[in-house]
């Protein structure tokens, strides 16, 4: 996540004097998610997000034991299957030039123009 989103995030919570004021679980966990993805020095992350780190540790511990009890929200990830459609390498029309999509199991299938492209992940979502 864009940590300029996430700082605008948590200074909706900002109260008086600066103080961070009923963080949800949600917010918590993506605040941990960036501080875990977070290359450079802390004290960097922190002060990307506006707040110090003081100010943070109760919320960090709060996302940690969110973690490790498991109430990770559910991702929206859905695995999409779907059987190959028609289009292959030695259908009539196909010049060799195109867009070619490998597909799971090692499978490529290959297109000769993008309407078609799209018309199969239409069919596949």
């Amino acid at each position: 996540m864009d940590l300029e989103i996430l700082r605008k995030k948590v200074s909706t919570y900002k109260g008086e004097a600066g103080r961070l004021r009923r963080i949800p679980d949600e917010l918590a966990l993506e605040i941990l998610s960036a501080w875990e993805a977070w290359t450079g020095p802390m004290s960097g992350f922190y002060s990307a997000l506006g707040v110090s780190q003081k100010k943070m540790a109760k919320i960090m511990g709060k996302a940690k034991k969110l973690k490790r009890e498991g109430r990770v929200p559910v991702s929206d990830f859905a695995e999409v299957t779907s059987q190959v459609l028609g289009v292959q390498a030695g259908s009539p029309g196909f010049t060799g030039q195109g867009i070619e999509l490998q597909w799971d199991q090692g499978k490529v299938i290959r297109f000769p123009d993008v309407s078609l492209l799209i018309d199969f992940l239409k069919k596949a979502a």
